[in-house]
Order: structure tokens, then C-alpha cells, then sequence
């Protein structure tokens, strides 16, 4: 499995699949042809389809426009074999034929890769690549999941997490102080702020309940206006974690360190997803997304009030198995309906998955491992319109 720096990344929204992958593809094609004077793109399936609502073409333009005019093909129903967030670049010559064509796909989580095997900047981290292998580490040497991530990562892992960490809070608290109505056509109004004021006015039970909600929402809105955020694992699903921890955070004075130490065994739970299933909503539906976000956020949260791994892995598995078939189906391409709202509830859901999980002793039927696989499978069973093509499910309306 790889650095969990590639795991949580740190940039602009809307989405990590339409939008920072296909800038980080343009900027290293510029890289390939310095001496281009015009460039040729095709954008291909899912990141057709949807990718004028996710501002595909504006991050790729900003990078070669640079340079030279560029001609951009948009083809929503030309799916490539091995992801359907997929592209082509190619130097246009001046007798208008094209040269050195690359092909690359954007696979989730602003991570490239041109085809089975060949993620680009992929470096293997961890050695053990599943969940079961690494509880058995760790009952073994009497470490947690987070000294597995620093036996791995080296120490300096701290000041990155501890970078994500602050990228994370000033989203949400940039989110709970901005009015107004997101970018795009629905004119969909900004609910962090009010959701914040009137959670403060409940009794504690209440007030708890809503301020987790306004958290989120912060965050997955200022991802939705193009703002900085950090993907836990995607920008589509960035709200969950920062949610979470920031409640924590703020409600229970827990430390940096034990923040950090959270964040990395969150980080480390989905990178076992990424590793083994995806975490695209391209190629899963949003339950790769959102489900494993609030997978992430609910292993986070039972470690930050003393679970064991067992039940960690017990939080984490409920996180995500009660996600299983969610599907991924953005009203007009747009990460706001019904993103926004799920980045929401799953951060509440991953608090109750944390509860339930600590309540118990940790020993449950179905690992967090099988889910993985189970997600995988239902993921690639789900028929393409309801994997963020807009052309099924909710995106309907």
C-alpha cells in the first residue's frame, strides 16, 4: 500500500477524480512537451459525462492554455477498458496532426494511473495489505494502529498529518462563517452557517447532534465552491472526517497528537480500501466515497475514546458495510446534491458506528476485510448510469 500523503491530499475542489487528477495529468503532459504550441484532449465516460459540472475543463485549460490553444473532445459514451474516468493528451502540430498521444485515468482520490499496475508515483509503503494481517501485527507487538502507520511512514509522517489537519479546520472554520449560493446552476443556498447558529441553541444531546452536521457541511461546501481542502479520501466525501475530528476536537479537548494519531489510523483503514477495492465513484458508486469516509471517520472516533483495534476495525466495518450500494448520482454533475447532505449524515453515522462498536467487545461475524470485497463486487455490479454519469437515480430530478 502506498504513503498515506497520497491518501490525503491537499488542493482545490470540487472532486478529486474530475478535478485534481485531470490538472495533475495536464501539468505533467506540459512537463512531457515544454517546446507544444496546441494541445488535443478527449475526456471519455464518467469524467465526460460529468466533468463541466465538476470543472474538468477549467482545470485542465488553466494548465495548457498556458502554453497553447487546446482543442477539448468531450465523449460520455466512449468508456475505456480499465476505468471510466479516462483520458487522452496529444501535441496538435501545426499541419494539424497529433503526436505523443497519452492515455491516463484518473482513478480516485486525485491519484493517475495509465492502466492495471501502473499508478503513477506509486511506491509501496506498508507490507501487509489487509485488515486482518495488520490486527494480527498489532496483538502481536502491543501497537496501535497509528504506530503501524509511523513503523511505516518514519516520523516525519506527523508534520504532513499535521498539515492535513490544519488544511482540514480552517475548512470548517471558513465554512461556518460563509453565506451565500454555491457556484453552479442550482442555486443551492450555503447551510453550514445556519445549521452552526441554530445547533447552539439546543440542549447538549441536540446541540452535539447539529454541530457535527454544520462541520460537514462547512467542509463539503467550500469543496463544492472550488475551495482548499484536504481529501479524506476524496473531495467528494471531505466533509466526514474534518467533521468528525473537529467536533471532537472542540467538544472534548482531546490533543494534536491524539488528533493525528486518529487521523492516521483513519488514513490507514482507507488506504486499505483504495488498495483493495477503490475508492472512485466512478467505478463504485459513492459508497467508495462517502462510505469509506465515514468508515474512516468512525475508526477515528472509537480510537480517540480508548477502542481496542478490535473494535476499531468493529466501528470501521460499520462504517462502511451500512453504506454497501449507495450510488453515485450528482444532480448536473455538481458535488453539491446530494453530496453535501451525505457527507452530513455520514458523519453522524459515524459517530453512532463508534458507539455501537464500543459498546461491544470488539468481536463481530463480518470483517471489515469482507466488506471491502463485497463493496468492491457490488460496486462493479451497480449499472454504469448510477456511477456519476447524471443519467440515472437522483441526477434525474
Amino acid at each position: 500500500m502506498e504513503s498515506l500523503r497520497h491518501l490525503y491530499r491537499i488542493g482545490i475542489g470540487p472532486s478529486s477524480s474530475h478535478t485534481m487528477g485531470p490538472q495533475s495529468a495536464a501539468k505533467r503532459y506540459l512537463e512531457r512537451h515544454p517546446e507544444a504550441t496546441a494541445f488535443d484532449v478527449v475526456l471519455y465516460g464518467s469524467l465526460a459525462a460529468t466533468g463541466k459540472g465538476h470543472m474538468t475543463d477549467v482545470a485542465i485549460l488553466r494548465v495548457l492554455e498556458q502554453q497553447g490553444p487546446v482543442d477539448l473532445h468531450w465523449e460520455p459514451e466512449t468508456r475505456l477498458p480499465y476505468h471510466p474516468n479516462a483520458m487522452k493528451f496529444a501535441v496538435r502540430q501545426p499541419d494539424g496532426s497529433l503526436f505523443d498521444e497519452w492515455t491516463v485515468y484518473s482513478i480516485g482520490g486525485g491519484a493517475l494511473s495509465q492502466g492495471p499496475g501502473d499508478e503513477i508515483d506509486h511506491r509501496q509503503v506498508y507490507p501487509l495489505t489487509t485488515m486482518d494481517e495488520i490486527i494480527f501485527w498489532c496483538h502481536e507487538t502491543g501497537c496501535s494502529l497509528w504506530e503501524y502507520v509511523e513503523q511505516y511512514e518514519g516520523t516525519e509522517i506527523w508534520d504532513y498529518l499535521r498539515e492535513v489537519w490544519k488544511v482540514m479546520q480552517e475548512a470548517v472554520e471558513r465554512g461556518i462563517n460563509r453565506e451565500g449560493v454555491l457556484p453552479g446552476p442550482l442555486g443551492l443556498q450555503r447551510k453550514a452557517p445556519v445549521y452552526y447558529t441554530k445547533a447552539k441553541g439546543y440542549k447538549a444531546n441536540l446541540q452535539s447532534a447539529g454541530l457535527v452536521f454544520a462541520y460537514a457541511l462547512a467542509v463539503s461546501e467550500e469543496n463544492a465552491s472550488g475551495g482548499v481542502i484536504a481529501t479524506a479520501p476524496t473531495c467528494g466525501s471531505c466533509g466526514v472526517l474534518p467533521g468528525v475530528l473537529y467536533h471532537l476536537s472542540s467538544g472534548h479537548s482531546f490533543s494534536e497528537e491524539r488528533i493525528l494519531h486518529a487521523l492516521a489510523s483513519a488514513g490507514l483503514l482507507g488506504n486499505l480500501v483504495k488498495h483493495n477495492a477503490s475508492i472512485s465513484g466512478a467505478d463504485v458508486g459513492c459508497q467508495g466515497e462517502v462510505g469509506v469516509a465515514s468508515a474512516m471517520a468512525a475508526a477515528a472516533a472509537c480510537q480517540l475514546f480508548g477502542g481496542s483495534v478490535n473494535q476499531i476495525e468493529y466501528a470501521a466495518e460499520m462504517g462502511l458495510e451500512h453504506h454497501l450500494g449507495m450510488t453515485c448520482d450528482p444532480v448536473c454533475g455538481l458535488v453539491q446534491i446530494p453530496c453535501i447532505e451525505r457527507n452530513a449524515f455520514a458523519a453522524a453515522r459515524a459517530l453512532d458506528a463508534n458507539f455501537y462498536a464500543s459498546l461491544s467487545d470488539g468481536q463481530h461475524r463480518v470483517s471489515f476485510d469482507r466488506v471491502v470485497q463485497v463493496m468492491k463486487q457490488t460496486g462493479h455490479d451497480l449499472p454504469s448510469l448510477y456511477k456519476e454519469t447524471s443519467q440515472g437515480g437522483l441526477a434525474k430530478i
